[in-house]
């Protein structure tokens, strides 16, 4: 009997043992049996707190708050910085706006939000530029992630090719009749020491001078000129300039006469004819004088147009030459012609100074144009370059 309740005690303490054991491996340590076998009515044991971290704040939207130059702009100095403002700074990471046309340049971060870009070479002059600000999720973004919720655009218009610096350079390479000079203080002394962006700048702000005639030339010239305003003078240095380039000859500054100007004036490409100057006299007896370099090189006997056919007073670029030539037309009595002439300028129409076989010369003779005697035509011709100016009066 002893064994057999030892028996049954060690069997309840093993059992009690297994419970225990199980029960803790679940829930954790059990403190007495009873609390094993009456689950229900223990107390469940209380919950540990949640960790209650504040959410983070989503970054404001980006907004453009302005950009200079401002949108329609017109007449804007190519050469000077564009503002952008943005409403935070941007991320290193962001997209940065772009121009098109596309000019070199760089993007700097200033205070705030703002972005300055600076040209390396100016705009082009006369350019109509779009800026563009790239949006959504791809385009730019600030520090803290707020985006830009919509492209923006702006747009603006550089300023025109300055007369007055094209008249600068035009002089500073001889082909007008007259010197430019940089005041002292002027960094812009020298066209060849000028790189090509700073010949650029200076079109948007032409550094003070003194422009100087060259002496010798008659007041028939000289009363033609006006600083920075075009004139019969600055169309004949364009068309002297556009020929020895290989340009088209209208004696307009485009955008590619400007550009060999500046190549020409970076590289001190001077005129190589130098300047002339023809003055057409029907005062009685007719002649024609010619100014090379500001000196009277001839002085000589000319015919021009008879009373039914007048040389038509006024002044005239060259703008054809041959050395021989047929020339051909209609007399006044209906009658046609065709003359061998030789040395010939065209210079207003079908008017010419040219050779032609006369007995006599001083008195008007032809159907428009100033007539030469051969030995006369022979040395007038290489001064009358294409652009030279001819001025018929009297």
């Amino acid at each position: 009997m002893r064994v057999a309740v030892l028996a049954a005690v060690i069997g309840v303490v093993l059992v009690a043992g297994v419970a225990a054991a199980v029960t803790f491996g679940g829930a954790g340590p059990a403190h007495s049996a009873a609390a094993l076998s009456t689950p229900a009515a223990s107390t469940p044991p209380a919950a540990h707190p949640a960790s209650h971290r504040p959410s983070p704040t989503p970054a404001p939207p980006l907004q453009v708050m302005s950009a200079s130059p401002g949108n329609g702009s017109s007449q804007v100095n190519g050469a000077a910085p564009v503002q952008v403002v943005f409403s935070a700074p941007l991320a290193q990471s962001s997209p940065l706006p772009t121009f098109s046309p596309t000019v070199p340049g760089s993007w700097l971060a200033g205070s705030g939000g703002t972005m300055v870009f600076t040209p390396t070479t100016p705009f082009a002059p006369g350019t109509a530029e779009t800026l563009s600000i790239p949006g959504g999720a791809s385009g730019v973004h600030s520090a803290k992630g707020g985006l830009l919720a919509t492209p923006a655009t702006f747009h603006f218009v550089t300023a025109g090719w300055s007369t007055l610096r094209l008249e600068q350079l035009l002089a500073q390479l001889h082909y007008l009749p007259l010197t430019w000079t940089p005041i002292a203080s002027s960094t812009t002394g020298s066209t060849t020491s000028l790189s090509y962006s700073r010949q650029l700048t200076d079109v948007y702000a032409p550094p003070a001078g003194a422009f100087t005639w060259q002496p010798g030339y008659p007041s028939a010239l000289t009363s033609q000129w006006a600083p920075g305003v075009s004139s019969r003078i600055l169309t004949g240095a364009l068309m002297a300039f556009q020929s020895v380039q290989g340009l088209t000859m209208d004696g307009v500054a485009g955008g590619s006469t400007w550009q060999a100007v500046l190549d020409a004036a970076t590289k001190g490409q001077d005129n190589p004819n130098g300047y002339t100057y023809a003055y057409a006299s029907k005062a009685s007896p007719e002649t024609l004088t010619i100014y090379h370099a500001g000196k009277a090189v001839m002085h000589v006997l000319a015919n021009t147009g008879i009373a039914v056919a007048p040389t038509v007073d006024g002044t005239y670029p060259v703008y054809l030459r041959y050395r021989n030539q047929i020339m051909k037309g209609t007399n006044p009595d209906g009658t046609k012609y065709a003359d061998p002439v030789q040395f010939v300028a065209y210079f207003n129409g079908g008017d010419a100074v040219h050779y032609f076989p006369r007995y006599s010369f001083g008195h008007p003779q032809s159907l428009g144009c100033v007539e030469l005697s051969l030995g006369d035509s022979a040395q007038a011709w290489p001064y009358l370059t294409y652009g030279s100016l001819v001025t018929v009066a009297g």
